[in-house]
């Protein structure tokens, strides 16, 4: 048995050859080779071929043969996500917890950094830039208390000497965070344990919970609460049943508390879920329908309230971002925010309470400083691994000295993309750090976005950023500045959407024609390549064929003239960024003829994919893809990013014919995110399961700390239209809980089938293990190419 554990290694052979793979693993247990058929079918999968990849998968069952087939509908009527939406709807989240799996082998040798010219070029996602630490990067963990000359006068003038008053305003959507987990009571014990000054009045609104878990607060009305003297006081038993995603909600509770509570400094938070640029804020658990809080709504609100903050806070996902910013600079003076998803634990607020009640003219930065501190630290020991964000941005400066720059850069980049610069942009995109990035929000980091394209307006662009970000914390993330940004890459479905949410809250247009011009051309590029949108052609031994010039001038005329069934996801109804662009139908055409990936170059040679040098700047990422032959159909195992090439820089044909395992059980894996710097990394994914009976996401970390990875707790899978908010932290996965696995199944003809559950329901001990075992005759792996227009190709599978 091979005992090195799943980490990162290194190993160069000589003349730029390199390896990027995940270890041989631990596992021993050997699956029977294709003996069983697919069980009985999950229902709730992916939806069918079309939204294959590292995206929310499904599920199958077997034990350890890898699946064995039992077609009857014993979860009722036809399977699948529409008759089966009531058992994979709305989950739960909460703290991860720290499990005591036991880890056996040798320690690994660290994290291996991207071997390879070919592979450094494709890959810089979660890859550190230079001068970047793991610690700290760029402005991480530096409190910068310079203001530029530009910035206005704050909102909040502070008397000094600890003789201001304060009133914190707390908009607390409990949802299936409270209900499954109990995390608002959480915070609001956090609260009440801190020592809260006379002159300090914590106001909290809550609402949004079908059961709060806590003697005091209602599960059916919404209420005003006070916190003081360790406990909490009821100011309004009943503020009515309206929905907290309701930008009328969140004005009256406002107007209430600038009437009853006026003070020298006023500070906002937001407590629920998030889902940045363009879901905004909140889900509220008990009116489902009413959707999240765009950021126009709550423009709207926070004018008709008519209150000025000294800070706007967001204990919530992915709401550090520059529209938010933006929209926030007419209202207050600092937002604090995440660019990431939050962990569970969420803010801690007893240490930077009872330090602004000791000093009520504590500086607030200074503030923001300690709760972000505290954010960070206490998620490091209670969510170990998990990927952590949390910035203080001066608001007062950024509302001021961003516009100018930001159109520079906006009309650079468009100006970029007219004169053959597109694949630089959709280079500098796709390497640039992603949040939320399985949700498929595009939100990136803008500093490091504009520093990739290394253009002097991006660069001036990110000073002036890295100037209104006064500090800046982040945890096993690297290339996070601070703020980030929507820009289109995975759904460009959704531009139609960000220009009207842009031009609600006042962003520079110059940013809607650049993303209009720039998505114009990507599904211009995903219309005539050629590509496939799922591996069956390959695993049907029909790949995609090079698209001649002639058919490209065919395809994009009949695309941009209203055709747009070819590119998944579009629809007459959300195409309006296409009459947007400038560049005319013949310079596309001619664009997408020279700067086109051709798929016949994806065979094997003798075990070797021999890939030019030209075709090679076309890709933006690589894949393994693993599929199990039952003897029935294929077992979608998922992908991860595990590749190695040869000293001749080509891509090398071979698996070992194993397969990631929880407790030796095949599960279906799909990679997240990397991010690594020198002999440190952390590699995370995930595994679709139902946990107890419960559709969630399985995640998985490994780490130079942990190299053999383990369960740091499991994500809502939410339905499809339930919210476009992102759920904050993880649910606990504890000894006692029942995990079904989940795999999608497609038959020998192409069809896609349902998803199942793969292996027999597993309970959770405290000796979870995490191997890699071996398949069997039945594994069909191939690697899954991704263009500059984000469209994918996949190879012949390997022998």
């Amino acid at each position: 048995m091979d005992n090195r554990p799943r980490g990162r290694e290194k190993n160069v052979t000589g003349g730029g050859a390199g390896v990027h793979r995940r270890g041989e693993g631990l596992g021993t247990g050997k699956v029977g080779s294709g003996s069983g058929m697919p069980q009985r079918p999950a229902g709730g999968g992916n939806g069918g071929p079309q939204r294959s990849g590292g995206q929310r998968s499904g599920g199958t069952r077997g034990g350890v043969p890898l699946i064995a087939i039992l077609l009857a509908l014993l979860l009722g009527g036809g399977g699948g996500l529409g008759a089966l939406s009531g058992l994979f709807g709305g989950s739960s989240s909460t703290p991860s917890y720290t499990p005591s799996t036991s880890y056996t082998g040798s320690a690994s040798s660290g994290g291996s950094a991207y071997s390879g010219s070919v592979v450094q070029s494709l890959f810089s996602t979660g890859a550190a830039s230079a001068g970047d630490q793991w610690t700290s990067s760029a402005n991480t963990g530096k409190l910068n208390t310079a203001v530029a000359p530009e910035a206005r006068a704050k909102f909040t003038t502070l008397r000094g000497g600890g003789k201001d008053t304060v009133t914190i305003l707390v908009y607390m959507c409990g949802t299936d965070l409270e209900s499954k987990n109990s995390m608002a009571t959480s915070d609001l014990s956090e609260m009440a344990k801190a020592t809260i000054g006379s002159n300090v009045n914590l106001i909290v609104y809550t609402g949004g919970c079908r059961q709060w878990q806590n003697n005091a607060v209602s599960s059916q009305v919404n209420q005003i609460w006070q916190v003081k003297n360790g406990g909490l006081t009821c100011l309004n038993q009943n503020a009515g049943t309206a929905s907290m995603t309701d930008p009328g909600t969140l004005q009256s509770f406002l107007k209430w508390g600038g009437r009853n509570y006026p003070a020298d400094r006023t500070m906002l938070i937001f407590w629920d879920h998030g889902g940045g640029s363009l879901s905004g804020y909140g889900y509220d658990e008990k009116n489902p329908s009413s959707g999240s809080m765009t950021l126009s709504q709550i423009d709207g609100a926070l004018a008709g309230a008519g209150l000025k903050y000294d800070f706007v806070g967001f204990d919530a996902c992915l709401m550090a971002t520059a529209e938010t910013a933006l929209m926030l600079s007419k209202y207050a003076d600092y937002l604090i925010a995440s660019e990431e998803t939050e962990p569970g634990v969420g803010w801690y607020y007893t240490n930077w309470l009872t330090e602004l009640s000791a000093n009520t003219s504590l500086p607030t930065i200074e503030v923001g400083k300690k709760i972000a501190d505290d954010f960070v630290d206490v998620c490091a020991r209670t969510c170990r691994g998990q990927q952590t964000t949390l910035s203080v941005v001066d608001l007062a400066e950024l509302g001021e000295t961003l516009g100018d720059e930001f159109a520079a850069f906006a009309k650079d980049t468009r100006e970029l993309i007219q004169n053959d610069g597109y694949q630089t942009v959709s280079s500098a995109r796709s390497g640039a750090r992603e949040f939320a990035a399985s949700s498929a929000i595009d939100q990136i980091d803008l500093v490091h976005f504009a520093r990739n394209l290394g253009t002097d307006e991006g660069e001036a662009l990110a000073q002036v950023l890295l100037s209104a970000v006064k500090y800046n914390r982040t945890g096993n993330m690297t290339n996070a500045y601070g703020l980030s940004i929507y820009f289109p890459y995975k759904k460009a479905s959704k531009v139609d959407q960000a220009v009207d949410t842009y031009d609600r809250i006042g962003v520079d247009d110059e940013y809607s024609a650049c993303i209009r011009e720039f998505a114009s051309l990507e599904v211009s590029g995903q219309a005539v390549s050629g590509g496939t949108a799922s591996p069956l052609g390959s695993l049907l031994g029909g790949s995609a064929s090079q698209v001649s010039s002639g058919d490209i001038a065919q395809l994009l005329g009949l695309f941009l003239g209203g055709d747009v069934s070819s590119v998944a996801g579009l629809t007459a109804g959300n195409t309006g960024f296409l009459s947007g662009r400038s560049l005319s139908d013949s310079d596309i055409a001619a664009y997408l003829a020279e700067k086109r990936f051709d798929p016949s170059y994806l065979t094997w040679t003798d075990g070797r994919l021999l890939l030019p040098q030209e075709q090679w700047d076309l890709v933006q990422g690589l894949d393994l893809n693993v599929f199990y032959d039952d003897g029935t159909g294929y077992v979608d195992l998922g992908l991860d990013n595990v590749y190695e090439f040869d000293a001749s820089g080509n891509l090398l044909g071979e698996t070992d014919g194993t397969w990631l395992s929880i407790n030796d059980q095949p599960v279906a894996y799909y990679h997240l995110s990397t991010a690594e710097e020198g002999e440190h990394y952390t590699i995370t994914g995930y595994v679709p399961a139902l946990l107890n009976g419960e559709r969630m996401e399985l995640i998985l970390i490994f780490s130079d700390e942990t190299p053999y990875g383990y369960i740091a707790g499991a994500r809502p899978a939410y339905a499809d239209g339930e919210t476009e908010t992102v759920a904050r932290g993880l649910t606990e996965v504890l000894p006692g809980d029942t995990l079904d696995f989940l795999c999608d199944y497609y038959s020998y003809d192409g069809q896609y089938q349902d998803s199942y559950f793969l292996g027999e329901q597993m309970t959770v001990t405290d000796q979870m293990t995490i191997s890699n075992t071996y398949l069997g005759e039945g594994v069909l792996a191939m690697y899954r190419f991704t263009d500059l227009y984000g469209q994918h190709y996949w190879t012949d599978p390997m022998d």
